[in-house]
């Protein structure tokens, strides 16, 4: 293999990756230095992978002085280099928009391809992840064991604890993080780009996930850091949304504790390029509202409780959306333990999701319900805890529609469950005892189909975790209270 010069290989292949020109290679290779020291000159290197060069010049930064050892230092550095081949956001801006007026698509698969090429997207972090997908009674289910995001180092975490608090940005989510430098305790963002576009008068901001769950998986963000709320125009900012960029869909977490997702903070929607299992299910009663004639409605078999509207009239589908929304904000049915209110604290919102169906303008509405008691202290509508083994986190948006993230911990875990199965000397966490004999009891487990069969029950579990955070139960019992409701809707 031939070798090259570091720092000469990395500013080729920024200038071959960007609209840095053969004139740039001077100023280039000097801001490189500046940022990794002059003693990285002398490093050779096989390699022409841009992100790969950089990780070797971050390490040959680290290694003469210029870096920190800690992975938030080196994450920073990284992101500084790779910020060398990322226009300016005003140019970003302008190439998006002036290519999107002839090719919508095209502008939004080139902006995909920048956050990659750049290191945005962590597309080897993200190539790490554990998927498969097992069949179910509501359709293929999508089961990711999540191991993109890096451990958080010890000594990271104590230099973070020394760190002042700026206020500045006030979140992830906001702005301010475009270009954003990084700090022991906050990510490196200096090659983050944000396209501005608006809805009705509103500044809001199109970026992509960095540890996306799904493809082209984006995030689309309000320019004031105002809390998350379901609302009317939720579905009117979702369905306008979905117009401007084709082929997506939008969707949000709800807006409460336990059923809502990590940041509540910030009023935020998730989209991209992905058919879930949910937007796939089946109708199984088609619903008419009074005064919704261009409205098709209906309830979908799915283990959540959801009311799916259809329609090419976009002002009928949010009024009915948030005439839905209305409604189910003040229900109750003790009959299904379903409360509103407990005193003046609200339980009852909606997570709802845009995609277009052929011709037609689609919203997704699941209710939910963020009650606790003392049977079920994390949440009635959450995964109860004989699941909990598996997953414990909030039930939010990605999982509502059938993607389970299921925590790192499981990859260990569950080799230790695999090595129990087959009678293999072990260290099976306690937890997973009753699961896991339960697992043996019911299969005939053997080294060829162990693995499918682990795969097969995970998937039960996800099933039962979706099952939990459902609202009308899938039960005749279940069923029926989901029409008391929709009848109060009609009403």
């Amino acid at each position: 293999m031939t070798q090259t010069n570091l720092v000469e290989q990395f500013v080729t292949q920024v200038i071959a990756a960007s609209d840095n020109a053969e004139l740039d290679r001077i100023y280039l290779t000097n801001q490189v230095l500046a940022l990794v020291g002059d003693e990285a000159r002398s490093v050779v290197t096989t390699s022409t992978v841009l992100i790969d060069l950089k990780d070797e010049l971050v390490a040959a930064a680290v290694k003469n002085g210029h870096c920190g050892s800690t992975f938030n230092e080196q994450d920073i550095l990284g992101a500084q280099l790779m910020n060398l081949l990322v226009p300016r956001p005003s140019i970003v801006n302008r190439q998006f928009w002036q290519t999107y007026q002839e090719k919508p698509e095209q502008a939004i698969a080139d902006f995909y391809q920048l956050s990659k090429t750049s290191d945005y997207i962590k597309t080897r972090a993200i190539a790490k992840n554990i998927y498969f997908v097992t069949p179910s009674d509501y359709g293929d289910l999508e089961i990711t064991i999540n191991l993109s995001k890096p451990e958080k180092d010890p000594r990271a975490i104590a230099a973070a604890k020394k760190v002042k608090a700026t206020g500045y940005p006030l979140c992830q989510l906001c702005m301010e993080n475009e270009g954003y430098l990084g700090r022991d305790n906050y990510p490196a963002r200096s090659n983050h780009r944000i396209i501005r576009f608006k809805i009705d008068d509103e500044e809001w901001g199109f970026q992509y996930s960095p540890y996306a769950y799904f493809n082209e998986h984006c995030i689309f963000l309000s320019s004031k850091h105002e809390g998350m709320k379901i609302s009317e125009k939720t579905f009117t900012r979702l369905l306008n949304i979905i117009e401007q960029f084709p082929g997506y869909f939008a969707g949000s977490n709800a807006d409460l504790p336990i059923v809502g997702g990590s940041i509540l903070t910030h009023e935020h929607y998730q989209g991209g390029r992905h058919n879930f299992a949910m937007m796939k299910a089946k109708i199984t009663t088609k619903l008419n509202f009074k005064g919704f004639a261009d409205v098709e409605a209906g309830i979908v078999k799915w283990p959540m409780s959801v009311i799916r509207l259809r329609s090419q009239n976009k002002k009928q589908l949010v009024a009915l959306a948030n005439k839905i929304l209305q409604a189910w904000r003040q229900y109750s049915d003790e009959q299904v333990g379903v409360r509103a209110f407990t005193g003046e604290t609200p339980h009852h919102t909606i997570t709802p999701i845009a995609c277009t169906h052929g011709d037609q303008l689609e919203l997704n509405l699941v209710l939910r319900d963020n009650q606790t008691s003392s049977k079920y202290p994390d949440g009635v509508f959450h995964p109860h805890q004989d699941v909990q083994h598996i997953k414990k986190e909030n039930i939010g948006l990605i999982e509502v529609m059938g993607l389970a993230i299921l925590p790192p911990r499981l990859k260990s875990e569950m080799q230790e469950v695999r090595k129990f199965l087959l009678g293999d000397k072990n260290k099976i966490a306690a937890m997973h005892l009753p699961w896991a004999e339960q697992i043996a009891a019911q299969n005939k487990i053997t080294a060829a189909n162990v693995d499918a069969v682990l795969q097969s029950e995970l998937g039960k579990v996800f099933a039962k975790v979706l099952a939990d955070a459902g609202v009308f139960k899938q039960t005749q019992v279940g069923q029926a209270a989901f029409m008391r409701f929709i009848k109060s809707v009609l009403n």
